[in-house]
């Protein structure tokens, strides 16, 4: 009897310790979440997606894609921030996030503080379009008519105070002008106002963009980022186009917890990476409008603090306020 108790003891002994030991050896030994602070469909959930399925078959383990939106990206990064920093959890992150701390003082989260940066992931081009009945053939035309009637000329965006809002905020800095914002909920029917002529241009992503423009439903003027972009290839920078130093762009890019181990921050770095450099994942991306362009974990966290920065004067300059 006594060695049937002896055996039975050990065996749940053996039971309990089983889970504890499934979890050893080389990261990753279980599924991963990435967790997009956004709906589903939309181009941060794209990247998150593709990338995704690439590292479930480098890694062989389940890859899942979790959406907690919510208050413009806070929900999603709250989540992650206060998650367990073991590398099973990591944050897609945007633009958005680079914004929000100039709109929203008190946010429960510091992007830089909380996280870890893992790589930059992908851009999408935001690219200036006018609707049809717009005199200015390009940016140096349209800039004249701007400063020739101030607060006449109307550009949508997808909401106050995000990327499309903002690189119309920042034209005006750098450009002299005095552009009238019309917000709307969403890209799709900002969009359809522009379309319709209701408002006369769009600082657009490129995933919006991009079928009105090859469409010619739209004519793209000027791509507002630093170098000219491979889906608008004969579309010139601002820079080119009369506005020095103009850069700004939507993107999404991938951190971890803050206190996540070295290594596995380091590997995680490293095989998102890799999966952004494929050739078919760079493909899938360029034809959901987005440009993929990992770098290290520590060039995407100057990348971060200089974000910061440039937002922060934005939103000063322009008296931007969160709805």
């Amino acid at each position: 009897m006594r060695r049937q108790l002896l055996a039975a003891a050990g065996g749940l002994a053996l039971a309990a310790a089983a889970p504890a030991f499934a979890q050893t050896g080389p990261f990753p030994n279980r599924p991963v979440k990435l967790v997009v602070p956004f709906p589903a469909g939309g181009p941060v959930d794209t990247v998150a997606r593709t990338v995704g399925q690439k590292l479930q078959e480098l890694w062989g383990q389940p890859v899942l894609v979790e959406n907690r939106a919510g208050a413009g990206g806070q929900v999603g990064a709250d989540v992650v921030a206060k998650a367990p920093a073991d590398g099973y959890t990591v944050f897609v992150c945007s633009i958005h996030h680079t914004v929000l701390p100039a709109l929203r003082p008190k946010l429960p989260y510091d992007i830089e503080k909380d996280f870890v940066p893992l790589t930059f992931g992908a851009r999408f081009p935001i690219v200036l379009v006018l609707a049809p009945g717009v005199e200015a053939k390009n940016v140096a035309e349209l800039t004249a008519l701007a400063k020739k009637s101030p607060g006449k000329l109307a550009y949508a965006s997808s909401g106050n105070g995000g990327g499309t809002h903002l690189a119309g905020e920042l034209f005006d800095l750098q450009a002299g002008t005095k552009l009238l914002h019309v917000p709307y909920k969403g890209s799709a029917p900002a969009m359809a106002d522009v379309l319709g002529g209701q408002v006369q241009m769009m600082f657009a992503d490129a995933p919006t963009a991009l079928p009105q423009v090859r469409g010619g439903k739209l004519r793209a003027i000027g791509v507002a980022q630093a170098q000219r972009s491979e889906l608008f290839p004969g579309v010139p920078t601002f820079a080119e186009a009369g506005v020095p130093g103009y850069d700004a762009y939507s993107w999404a890019g991938f951190v971890a917890p803050a206190a996540t181990p070295r290594e596995v921050a380091a590997k995680l770095s490293a095989d998102i990476a890799r999966v952004l450099a494929l050739p078919e994942v760079k493909a899938r991306l360029h034809d959901a409008g987005a440009e993929p362009a990992p770098t290290s974990a520590e060039a995407f966290g100057q990348f971060l603090s200089a974000e910061l920065a440039k937002w922060g004067r934005v939103v000063k300059a322009g008296n931007i306020q969160a709805d």
